[in-house]
Parts: structure tokens; C-alpha cells; sequence
């Protein structure tokens, strides 16, 4: 399955970046492309919008891992919103909801 992101720009140095797919060995590499970018903008507040994802692996969890990296480098925060049980299954697996900020439900701001 394909990948397809959408950066939203709201006010207040906030960025939305939804993602809507599959994220895998393939699909990473756009992921980490629309995703880097936003991290290293100093200020800005990145909520990663997960609704419309029905899978990652490894790999992905990896641009996670590195966006996380990337924003605190940059002084801006990650979020990440929208994961079905199964993604947020994963997250929580790996320990990664321990370093990741994830809201359990979809904000205001993601819609």
C-alpha cells in the first residue's frame, strides 16, 4: 500500500502532518522526508496525525525515534495522535509511548 502525508500549517507554530497508509521498509523513506523537516523548525509544535495509518514496522518506528531526536536538537515538541489499537499496540510494545508524547484521542487541533 501506498503512503501519503499532508503537512497543515495552524497558528502558533503548530504543523500537522497527517499520514494516511501503510509505514514500511518502502514507505519510510516519505515519511521521514515530510516529517524531518518539521522537527527542525525551532519553536514548532508537531502533531503527527495517525488516523488513516493501519500499519508500521520497525522501520517506521525508527522515523519516529528520529523526529523525537531531531525535535528536542531543535527545541520543538512531537505529538503523535489518531493510533488505532493496533499501532498504539506497538508504540506501547517497544516502550516508545514512554518517550513519545501520544494523545489518546484525536485533538481539535489534528482535525
Amino acid at each position: 500500500m501506498n503512503l501519503s502525508t499532508e503537512v497543515i500549517e495552524k497558528a502558533d507554530k503548530k504543523k500537522i502532518l497527517r499520514v494516511a497508509g501503510e509505514v514500511d521498509a518502502y514507505t519510510a523513506p516519505e515519511l521521514k522526508a515530510n516529517l524531518n523537516p518539521l522537527t527542525e523548525e525551532e519553536g514548532v509544535e508537531v502533531i503527527v496525525d495517525l488516523t488513516d495509518v493501519s500499519y508500521i514496522d520497525s522501520t517506521g518506528l525508527g522515523i519516529f525515534i528520529g523526529a523525537l531526536k531531531s525535535a528536542e536538537n531543535h527545541g520543538a515538541t512531537l505529538r503523535l495522535t489518531g493510533l488505532n489499537e493496533r499501532v498504539k499496540r506497538l508504540f506501547t510494545i517497544t516502550g516508545l509511548d514512554e518517550v513519545i508524547t501520544i494523545d489518546d484521542e484525536n485533538t481539535e487541533e489534528a482535525k
